[in-house]
């Protein structure tokens, strides 16, 4: 996504429009203190939900290993969740299923490894892309 995109997405998810399962992420920065947002798609695998990070290990992915956990707001319903990290020889069953779900949209960030890929492909760009597996606090 653009950051065009991702500003039109995150706007759309405060205001209640959640484009195809996007939800706006809010994790207090590690130095600022500060709420951070960011448009992300939350991911169900199994019986769990998931964040996964295209784009590698980003500024929000940072900030969630800081922070342990954040929220997920779209429109008015937000749900505060915690966050705990997966090694890397657990995250195969997520990210391929990720890749089927988001892949239209996320692909060009894993260089060339797709839902078809290969276990081993998909096990050897891992490192590359942080998954929390998510609890929602009620």
């Amino acid at each position: 996504m653009n950051l065009r995109f991702n500003r039109l997405v995150g706007w759309l998810a405060r205001r209640g429009v959640s484009l195809a399962g996007a939800a706006e992420l809010s994790v207090r920065g590690r130095r600022s203190g500060q709420m951070q947002r960011v448009p992300v798609n939350p991911h169900r695998h199994a019986d769990g939900q998931y964040l996964v990070s295209a784009r590698g290990h980003s500024q929000w992915v940072r900030n969630m290993r800081a922070a342990g956990g954040g929220e997920l707001r779209v429109g008015r319903k937000v749900r505060a969740f915690t966050a705990v990290e997966l090694p890397d020889e657990e995250k195969l069953p997520v990210v391929r299923t990720y890749l089927k779900r988001w892949g239209w949209q996320v692909n060009e960030y894993f260089q060339g490894v797709t839902a078809d890929s290969s276990d081993e492909e998909i096990l050897a760009a891992a490192p590359d892309h942080p998954v929390f597996r998510i609890e929602i606090r009620n």
